[in-house]
């Protein structure tokens, strides 16, 4: 049974799109009271009892309810498999908040990330193309939590997963590149998406910059032509979906 009340959103995707600005901005929006800490990484632990889930752990990395709406932003959760279900049996009338940016500039994110805190000892160009391997001796098969830098860019298979189980209503899909460029617009979208009153223009700020460290070599045009192509189909399916792409 889950004890009341539920957490009310979730900043639900992608992985280096900008959810930690967003969730710093959000932080400071007086409706709202967010997690303890900006990824709770509940919905994605495969270890936990799922037929019979405990939502006492979860609850507890949340400030004390207090009548404001409760969020938490665990970007894994759009693409790991099972996460999306398992939020929607928690809250049937749970809000999903994601932002998505540029694919090709998200994949070379990603790569610098795992590479400059070691988890990462490929280069960008083997990882794109022979790395992708690598998801098919994983466990879960096929998925993979740090060499998933092209297949977390197949974002109209994302949002295509998600509607299937949400309401179209409660699934908010934004620009990274929007939220950068005007803060102040982007934020006005999500407190109607959340029913939330106006508020004050917040001050704009850049979190979790890339190491400055040698990568080897900046992203190289092949690079980008090979990932363009990969990711024609599912941009082509992305603009009817949520108005936009990145073609």
């Amino acid at each position: 049974m889950v004890d009341a009340p539920r957490v009310n959103f979730i900043v639900a995707g992608v992985q280096k799109g900008g959810t930690t600005a967003l969730f710093d901005y959000l932080s400071e929006e007086p409706g709202l009271a967010l997690s303890h800490d900006k990824e709770v990484h509940f919905f994605d632990d495969d270890a936990r009892d799922w037929d019979h889930p405990d939502y006492a752990p979860y609850h507890a990395r949340f400030p004390a309810p207090d009548g404001r709406l409760r969020g938490e932003a665990t970007p894994i959760y759009l693409y790991w498999p099972g996460a999306l279900e398992r939020i929607f049996a928690y809250n049937l009338v749970i809000k999903l908040i994601v932002l998505l940016r540029d694919p090709i500039e998200r994949a070379w994110s990603h790569w610098r990330m795992e590479y400059a805190r070691g988890a990462e000892s490929q280069p960008f160009a083997w990882c794109i193309r022979q790395g992708r391997q690598r998801l098919f001796d994983a466990e879960p098969w096929g998925v993979h939590r740090e060499f998933s830098y092209v297949e977390r860019g197949y974002y109209a298979e994302q949002i295509d997963a998600a509607l299937a189980i949400f309401p179209r209503r409660h699934l908010l899909v934004l620009r990274a590149e929007d939220l950068a460029a005007d803060p102040s617009r982007t934020l006005a979208q999500i407190r109607r998406f959340l029913d939330l009153p106006p508020g004050a223009a917040p001050r704009p700020r850049r979190v979790h910059e890339g190491a400055a460290m040698d990568y080897g070599a900046g992203l190289q045009t092949d690079d980008i032509d090979h990932l363009r192509a990969i990711y024609a189909a599912d941009q082509a399916r992305l603009k009817p979906l949520v108005g936009f792409d990145y073609l």
